[in-house]
């Protein structure tokens, strides 16, 4: 909640003005100065510094709420407390869909459908609410280059094709996904920084960031003294503002994450490793002495990361053409899996195999 930024903390417009000048634009920044600094840079006495403080700081802290009012709030209006994947049986055991108000993480190996899944949600998100959509724009960060417009349209066509009856229908779609290319941890901490504001003007409904990993594993070597924890107060940040926008405006943000392989007889601490529970699937491999070797493959990012996401589904290959999609972590919903291949209209689930009670 200190993410908030300081005009929607009811400060004049020209109060915000002043302070933006001294690089002061959330409630954060106003919060972490001394009564004396905020004098200065204000302009204003001792006591109305105080009064400002009090605004700001009632502006940014957690609202109370009961477990009945969140309840009654999702049952009067349950199509804006999920966007629907149109995958049924997955809509099913998620009560719904994709969460709003929470972070969901779509984890796999390479080609197994991450970026597929991203660009349907996109597509998704635009659509009426009668349709199951949110009816609004999509903000999509896309750090790999892996986004594809072509793609979009095909999916968009396919998946739909009595509603994207036309160019013009398809051409207004497009219009409503705001794609930024971002290829630094940096960059990507600036634009989720600056989210807030885009979120209110765009009326965006969904957030996605394809991927996390891609940036923080490049530019973090975990094995450097240092590196560790400022790759996990990168994530920790960058988690924070996130899940703030999503409680904040009732949004879904999906994010995408890649995975890391542990051998059992390797260093007992590794920073990408995380909780077993969290395994992707169990393998075998030989050793350069000859000995077999166990060992697991898990979503990378560490224990930092796994605790902030809401839910984590895992997409894994199964036999070709045929995937699995397996909802590892969720707060409403059990274990399971779930068939599915990957065709012109997206990705489309065959035969639920796996539900555990």
């Amino acid at each position: 909640m200190a993410a908030k930024k300081l005009r929607r903390a009811r400060l004049s417009q020209e109060l915000c003005e002043r302070l933006s000048r001294h690089q002061i634009t959330t409630c954060q920044d106003f919060l972490c100065l001394s009564l004396l600094e905020l004098m200065k840079v204000t302009g204003q006495s001792y006591y109305d510094v105080q009064k400002l403080l009090c605004r700001v700081s009632r502006a940014c802290a957690p609202k109370m709420q009961t477990a009945y009012e969140m309840k009654l709030r999702k049952s009067v209006s349950p199509s804006s407390a999920f966007l629907s994947t149109t995958l049924h049986s997955l809509d099913k055991v998620l009560h719904g869909g994709v969460p709003c108000g929470s972070l969901t993480e779509i984890t796999s190996p390479p080609g197994c459908g991450k970026t597929q899944f991203c660009i349907m949600a996109s597509v998704l998100a635009t659509l009426p609410v009668s349709m199951g959509g949110l009816d609004g724009a999509v903000i999509y960060v896309d750090t790999e280059s892996a986004f594809s417009a072509e793609r979009l349209i095909e999916i968009a066509g396919n998946r739909f094709p009595t509603y994207f009856d036309s160019d013009e229908k398809l051409f207004c779609m497009t219009r409503s996904i705001h794609l930024y290319r971002e290829l630094t941890c940096g960059s990507v901490l600036k634009r989720i920084m600056s989210l807030e504001e885009e979120i209110i003007s765009k009326k965006v409904k969904l957030i996605i960031i394809d991927s996390v990993a891609s940036v923080v594993r490049k530019e973090f070597d975990t094995k450097l003294q240092g590196n560790l924890a400022e790759r996990s107060n990168f994530l920790a940040r960058g988690a924070s503002v996130l899940k703030y926008l999503a409680e904040e405006f009732s949004i879904p943000v999906i994010l995408t994450n890649q995975i890391t392989t542990s051998l059992s007889n390797g260093p007992a601490i590794q920073a990408d490793l995380v909780s077993p529970a969290d395994d992707l699937s169990l393998s075998e491999g030989a050793s350069g002495s000859g000995k077999r070797e166990s060992g697991c493959v898990t979503a990378a990012l560490g224990n930092t990361w796994s605790h902030s996401v809401n839910t984590r589904l895992i997409l894994q290959y199964h036999d070709l053409p045929t995937r699995q999609l397996l909802v590892a972590k969720s707060p409403v919903a059990p274990f399971s899996a779930f068939f599915y291949t990957i065709e012109k209209s997206g990705l489309v689930l065959q035969v639920m195999v796996v539900h555990s009670k």
